[in-house]
């Protein structure tokens, strides 16, 4: 399984907020910290909001913050709204005629078991369990201060 670029995008995204929960951040600032297309990480941002996981607030004072606590941000969801249904092979795909193996197929069913472990793991993972004591992202998602 390859998680799209938007869904990694999303994860950084969410994880800066929650480190700066105090205030609204830029997408600016985001984008710089994280080194994240400011195209992409706007397309990011929208979607998030849609979503429920983001507050945006439009304006020159605006910014974005989460749009819940991490403690109540399951990684599981933010995975599968983000990815949708991906399928992990052609086999699993909804195109007509994608395998001729159809239903005779047991390997198809260990995928599906499989996908299924991977976010039964991230369903157990809140955004919380991923900023909380930890220094070392926190120092790497600090806004990089201007030497003159």
């Amino acid at each position: 399984m390859r998680l799209t670029k938007r869904t990694t995008i999303s994860m950084r995204v969410l994880m800066y907020c929650a480190i700066h929960k105090d205030r609204l951040v830029t997408k600016s600032e985001i984008a710089e910290t994280c080194r994240i297309s400011e195209n992409h990480l706007a397309q990011v941002i929208n979607r998030l909001g849609q979503l429920g996981f983001l507050t945006t607030q439009r304006g020159r004072n605006g910014g974005v913050t989460l749009g819940r606590p991490a403690a109540r941000i399951c990684v599981g969801d933010v995975f599968r709204a983000v990815e949708g249904p991906i399928p992990v092979a052609d086999c699993l795909s909804e195109e007509e005629g994608s395998c001729h193996l159809g239903e005779v197929c047991r390997l198809r069913g260990a995928i599906d078991h499989a996908v299924e472990a991977f976010y039964a793991t991230l369903d157990d993972l809140q955004l919380e369990d991923l900023v909380r004591d930890n220094a070392g992202l926190a120092a790497l998602m600090s806004p990089r201060t201007c030497a003159a």
